[in-house]
């Protein structure tokens, strides 16, 4: 599978919750969990089930990335702490890459955030993601 999206993580099903119109489709990566929203037509259309294998995608500018966060304290379902393994400035924004468990997730972000939280190799921070903004895809 080719795509855009500089987040790809393979992984399984591990819970769906049904609601009136979209679902919660839980996907298990490695020793993370992911959390995606979906319609239920999506739910059907890509045969998703507990216990079927699935990618989450996202895209590296929906991921909002928090230094000294408190993750209870955020309403995004997607909240993965780690170490930041690269920062790596441009013209107007800057890739940071963060390393949490198993994960390397990469977020874009604008150079004046990167500067205000101080980010740097090796320290801590956080990659949060909204799940409606991880995108479920299968083979």
């Amino acid at each position: 599978m080719k795509t855009s999206a500089r987040n790809h993580f393979a992984g399984e099903v591990s819970g769906i919750k049904s609601g009136a119109v979209n679902d919660e489709v839980t996907l298990k990566v490695g020793d993370a969990t992911l959390v995606a929203i979906v319609t239920q037509d999506s739910t059907k259309a890509l045969g998703l089930a507990t216990g079927s294998k699935a990618f989450a995608l996202i895209k590296a500018s929906s991921v909002i990335v928090m230094v000294d966060a408190d993750p209870a304290k955020i309403s995004a379902r997607n909240v993965l702490t780690g170490t930041v393994k690269a920062v790596k400035a441009g013209a107007v924004n800057t890739e940071v890459t963060i390393t949490a468990g198993k994960l390397e997730i990469a977020a874009i972000i604008t150079n004046e955030s990167a500067t205000r939280l101080g980010l740097a190799a090796g320290k801590p921070a956080s990659a949060v993601v909204k799940a409606s903004s991880v995108i479920i895809a299968v083979d």
